[in-house]
């Protein structure tokens, strides 16, 4: 367990906060919260989505203002005039989830864009740009083909580039948000390592995960929000996973499996040779009614492809579909929709919701033939209907259903997606990674949900490549590998551990 900063304790801090307060729209985001980072230091910003953790990385980088009364002091200096430039002046750099680099750039372009290009166009000198991303990914003790289109590398890959970058503008202070959110164990391995190079350079990490393993792994402290207020802030010396959950949620979060022999139920789903060229091949399983099954299996694995191919994105190449013992080809997503087939993305920010549009008309999207009235006019009466009954089925907490659905929290957003989709009363619901960045409190609701849709009679599918997850959640697990089915498991007497070693192997 790490504790790189019990030497540095004496320095100016590289980060302190005091009585930051924040409000959007009367509730109070930020509530007198007091933070602080020493150099060097891997500290961990820990809480439920919506307790005020993004909130308070965009007041540090000066994207939001605090309220009159926050102190701000940055490496020993208070600070006054904040804002984006002023901060990223000052050694701070953020490494958001989406990355925010250049798909079609080279590796040397997207780490050396901010040095060489700046804010003021002017000539790039590629040669110089090449040694100095050289040299960074080398201080970094690693080796990338700087030549290569960023959209070729893994995703792990990419999240090195985002930190050579960070580097190159001498960040000395380093937010990373989920940055293990899409990794496998063995490349959240090398992340974390990494990690451990910056801190050992004096970089201070700010490291913000809902893998909670991960973050007392890594960080030698921990400062918990709850409701935009600081719970406090603790040492991870001795600190326990179920202690943590305890800490973020205020109540007991318990894993238990909830399996059950559903084998005398109706099939539902039934698969037989599917196959998709270079994706998936001879995939066959049933999944019977009021069943969930897992699909489990390293990022790559086919599972995702799968789904597509059920859900119409794509078509299969081989094999048979039926659906209540009729044959099913789903040759579109309305095709699918129409069949009794629903999907929850793994992406929900760009497949699973329209952005720009409201909670409202995100939920009802699916079914707006469903609500015409008489001269063919969404009723608004039907619309409200609708939307008020899945908000208070699945406890959204939204302040207005009109409200963008930016608004919402992960794990309230991925609600919404489940409400979209449970309108179009499927008969096969496809989640896939669905707590992927929704925290610990959150993901606990959405199982409930789940288990609640699954005693129903609804036939789940659960994709995730979280052993635990979905040892907890299915009756039913089936590991795939290399675009095949690869082993069965029942949860009840399955151990995790032995099913991660037979995954990361």
């Amino acid at each position: 367990m790490a504790s790189v900063a019990a030497d540095k304790i004496d320095e100016p801090a590289a980060l302190r906060l005091t009585n930051v307060t924040k409000t959007f729209g009367g509730v109070k985001a930020l509530d007198s919260v007091a933070f602080d980072v020493r150099s060097g230091e891997v500290h961990c910003l820990a809480g439920e989505n919506g307790c005020g953790k993004s909130t308070l990385i965009k007041i540090v980088t000066g994207v939001y203002e605090a309220e009159a009364g926050a102190d701000i002091e940055i490496f020993g200096h208070r600070e006054t005039a904040i804002s984006p430039t002023a901060m990223r002046a000052s050694g701070i750099a953020v490494i958001w989830q989406d990355l925010a680099l250049f798909p079609h750039m080279t590796v040397a372009e997207n780490i050396g864009f901010d040095e060489m290009v700046g804010t003021i166009p002017r000539p790039v000198r590629y040669r110089q740009m090449h040694v100095r991303a050289r040299d960074m990914i080398a201080k970094l003790g690693l080796k990338l083909d700087l030549d290569a289109r960023l959209n070729s590398l893994p995703i792990a890959q990419r999240q090195i580039v985002a930190i050579a970058r960070a580097l190159m503008s001498d960040a000395r202070l380093i937010f990373m948000d989920e940055p293990t959110a899409s990794l496998t164990r063995a490349e959240t391995d090398r992340l974390l390592d990494i990690v451990r190079t910056l801190s050992a350079q004096g970089v201070a990490v700010v490291f913000v995960s809902h893998r909670l393993g991960e973050v007392l792994e890594i960080s030698s402290r921990v400062t918990v929000l709850r409701d935009g207020k600081l719970v406090g802030v603790f040492g991870t010396q001795g600190m326990t996973q179920s202690r943590l959950s305890e800490l973020m949620t205020g109540a007991s979060v318990e894993q238990s499996v909830s399996a059950r022999d559903r084998s005398a139920a109706a099939p539902v789903l039934e698969i037989a040779g599917l196959g998709r060229e270079q994706e998936f091949a001879d995939v066959s399983f049933t999944i019977r009614a009021g069943e969930v099954v897992g699909l489990i299996g390293l990022i790559g694995a086919g599972r995702t492809e799968l789904a597509h191919a059920l859900i119409g994105m794509t078509q299969p190449t081989s094999g048979h579909v039926r659906l209540n013992g009729n044959a099913v080809a789903t040759r579109s997503v309305r095709d699918a929709i129409a069949s009794g087939i629903a999907y929850v993305p793994e992406d929900r920010l760009s497949l699973g919701l329209i952005q720009p549009q409201s909670i409202a008309d995100n939920i009802s999207i699916t079914v707006l033939r469903r609500l015409l009235d008489r001269v063919g006019l969404i009723s608004k009466k039907k619309k409200g209907d609708l939307v008020t009954k899945w908000i208070a089925d699945l406890a959204v907490k939204v302040g207005h259903p009109d409200n963008a659905i930016s608004t919402l929290s992960g794990g309230n957003q991925q609600r919404v997606v489940l409400a979209k989709w449970l309108a179009t009363e499927p008969k096969l619901l496809i989640l896939d990674s669905p707590t992927v960045g929704v925290d610990v409190g959150a993901r606990a609701g959405i199982f409930r949900i789940v288990r609640d849709l699954a005693d129903s009679g609804l036939a789940i599918l659960l994709i995730s490549d979280e052993v635990t997850e979905v040892l907890s959640n299915a009756d039913r697990v089936f590991h795939m590998s290399n675009g095949r089915i690869v082993g069965e498991y029942d949860p009840r007497s399955a151990q995790a551990g032995d099913l991660e070693a037979r995954i990361y192997a």
